[in-house]
Parts: C-alpha cells; sequence; structure tokens
C-alpha cells in the first residue's frame, strides 16, 4: 500500500539539509542540470542571512512518503512587493518534486495556507525569490543547458502545478545570438545607434576597473530607477544593491560591460555575464575551497555571454540610448572570444525589446513561465 503524504514545516537543520539535497537527487542523471552555487542557493531559501529578508517573510516546507522526501517548496510573503504595488501577492518558489500530483497539492496547499494566514489573498510563482533574482518555470527548451541564473526544472512540472488550479500570468523569453550575425546589424537598428549617438553626445566605456564597486553600484541604481514601470517589478532595497554589487564584483568582465555618459554622468548600463554554468557543473556547485579558483581561472574559455540587462534612465528611454549602450560591448565580445550572446530574460509583455532583438537576428531558445491563482484551496 502507497503511504499518505505529510507536508511540514522546515524547522530543524536535517529538514534544511534533505530540501537543498533533493535537488540533487532529482536531477542527478539529467545532462542539462547545473548544481546552484549552493552557498548562494542556502541565502536566497532562507537557511543563512540574505537582505531580501530584511523586508521579506518565508516559509520552507517539505512534503514525505514515509521517510522518502518527495517534494519541497518555500511561500515568500514580500512585503516590498505588495506596498509598490498595492498589493496583496504572495510568491512561491524553490518547487521541486517528483511526478507525484498528491505531493504537489500537499505542498502548494501548504503554500497557500501560510501566505493566506499571512492576509495574501493570491499567489504567483515560482520566483526564488524574486523577479530580481531568478525566476520562471521553465516550460520550453529542455534540450539544452541553461546559461547562469536561468532556471531549468523537470519537464512535468507545469502539469503538475497547472493541475493544482495554476494559470499562466506571463511568459518570459531568452533569445540566442551567433555574435557574427550581431556584427552584422539591421540598417534601420545601426540607424538609430548613430542618431541617438549624435542626439546626445552619448560617451560609452566599460566599468572601470579603479572604481569597480561605484561602478557597478552605478549600474544597479540605474537598473533600479529604469524598470519602474515594467511589469512586476520590485525596486531592489539599498542593503540588496550592497549585497548584489558585492557578489557580482568578482563575475563581471569589465569588458564585456558599458556604462553610457551624458556630460559625464551615467544615463544607461548594461553588461554580458559569462556563462559560468559549465564550470559550475564540473565543481559541483561548491565555491570553497578551490571552486572560485576555478571560475576565475577557466572563465577565458567560456564561449557564451548572458546579456543581462540593458537599462536607460526613464527621461533617456525610447531614444535609442539602450542599443547605443549594447552596441559599445560588441567589439570586446567578439576580441575576447564570445560566440553565442543569449539575451535573457525578456517579458513576453515587452514587445519594445522584443522586437528589436528579434530584428537583430536573434532566435528564441527557450521559455519560462510565472503562475497565478488564488491562495483559497
Amino acid at each position: 500500500m502507497t503511504q499518505p503524504i505529510r507536508c511540514d514545516a522546515v524547522t530543524s537543520r536535517r529538514d534544511r539539509k534533505e530540501f537543498l539535497a533533493l535537488e540533487k537527487r532529482l536531477y542527478q542523471n539529467d545532462p542539462n542540470w547545473v548544481p546552484p552555487l549552493w552557498s548562494v542557493r542556502k541565502e536566497l531559501v532562507n537557511f543563512k542571512p540574505h537582505p531580501f529578508y530584511l523586508d521579506a517573510d518565508s516559509q520552507a516546507f517539505l512534503a514525505r512518503r514515509g521517510d522518502r522526501v518527495v517534494g519541497r517548496v518555500v511561500a515568500i510573503a514580500n512585503h516590498a512587493h505588495n506596498r509598490y504595488h498595492d498589493d496583496k501577492l504572495g510568491f512561491f518558489g524553490f518547487y521541486e518534486c517528483e511526478n507525484d500530483q498528491e505531493a504537489s497539492d500537499a505542498l502548494l496547499a501548504a503554500a497557500c495556507q501560510w501566505l493566506k494566514e499571512k492576509g495574501l489573498t493570491d499567489i504567483r510563482g515560482p520566483v526564488h525569490p524574486s523577479l530580481n533574482y531568478e525566476c520562471g518555470l521553465l516550460v520550453d527548451g529542455f534540450d539544452t543547458p541553461p546559461t547562469f541564473l536561468i532556471p531549468y526544472n523537470q519537464t512535468f512540472y507545469s502539469d503538475l502545478i497547472e493541475a493544482f488550479g495554476f494559470v499562466k500570468c506571463q511568459d518570459m523569453f531568452c533569445y540566442d545570438a551567433h555574435m557574427d550575425e550581431l556584427n552584422d546589424l539591421d540598417p534601420k537598428l545601426a540607424f538609430v545607434i548613430q542618431e541617438a549617438t549624435n542626439r546626445f553626445d552619448v560617451a560609452c566605456r566599460p566599468l572601470d576597473r579603479k572604481r569597480f564597486a561605484k561602478d557597478v553600484r552605478s549600474f544597479l541604481e540605474i537598473y533600479n530607477l529604469s524598470l519602474q514601470r515594467t511589469w512586476g517589478y520590485v525596486p531592489m532595497s539599498e542593503a540588496e544593491i550592497n549585497h548584489q554589487a558585492a557578489g557580482l564584483k568578482h563575475l563581471i568582465v569589465p569588458e564585456l560591460t558599458s556604462i553610457a555618459e551624458i556630460d559625464g554622468e551615467p544615463v544607461g548600463a548594461g553588461f554580458g555575464l559569462l556563462d559560468y554554468n559549465p564550470i559550475i557543473r564540473r565543481i559541483g556547485g561548491k565555491l570553497f575551497p578551490l571552486g572560485w579558483l576555478s571560475l576565475l581561472t577557466q572563465r577565458k574559455n567560456i564561449k557564451r555571454l548572458r546579456v543581462i540587462s540593458t537599462n536607460v534612465l526613464p527621461t533617456y528611454q525610447k531614444w535609442g540610448l539602450g542599443l547605443v549602450t549594447l552596441a559599445r560591448i560588441l567589439p570586446d565580445a567578439l576580441e575576447y572570444g564570445i560566440e553565442i550572446g543569449e539575451f535573457s530574460w525578456v517579458l513576453e509583455s515587452n514587445s519594445l525589446s522584443r522586437n528589436t532583438i528579434e530584428r537583430g537576428g536573434a532566435r528564441r531558445r527557450k521559455t519560462l513561465r510565472l503562475y497565478d491563482r488564488s491562495v483559497d484551496v
């Protein structure tokens, strides 16, 4: 006889170890899975301090059949989101489950109930733990490994989640472009770049190694200001900006970044992040004792660049300065040896960015999905 499902809150050190170990067990035979950086994962699930949780609450849950862990989830009450959007929305993230509808239902019901007790009315996910970090469920593009900081999951997760009553609220796309194709831009895009450069007398430069921390912070501040009207966006807190800047310091290659300035003041910023995933797979997601050294010494061999973001201050948006900012990176990326640029992720509702990327010759490679439903079960 099949043992019944039990779903409990994660409370002990053993629970936390089992929560993290489930992910590794579920994907151990999947050639496309890349382990997370485990030290970062512990922070983002709130097992270790992270500034996101200075303004958010969370509760992790485990589903078991007998003594066997078969699923996990984290319920997240993001207070900053609800203040910013005047909302009563909760979130779920870090969802993993065996192909077991009963277990999945128990996990998602536990997340809904916990959020309902917090006074929230709806739930969205998956986010890990917000749209400023990893987010979305992979629903198309399982044939290749994910790029750095892009989620990957089992093919059947969408069936489990939708069977519980979740419905799509937004898709996000990942685009691929070969660098030699980008070098031959649509003439209309090239014209926009030249016109915007001349109109505003824009000067673009890479991040300056001598003031690296200040430049990274400038990028994050522009990121915050430029996305104010973007669907689902919540500004990062001061503590999050500092934390992100410290983490990115060792991962960013200055030549693969761009800061656009007008009269010496930053108005736009973009950066490409190397796809560290092949190295992370080799080190098993462990940065210590020698994982960091591998990331730094082997990155010259990486051929894929993820263009994380190109952001422009609201005053200068829709004038083509995003293209100007991005164009500065292209020659340095080619010299670095980058062969493929990935633009990810791009909101389905962001038709301007999608149209520009597609006109530039990029092809959709993966689709990520966010789901909504009421917390009432």
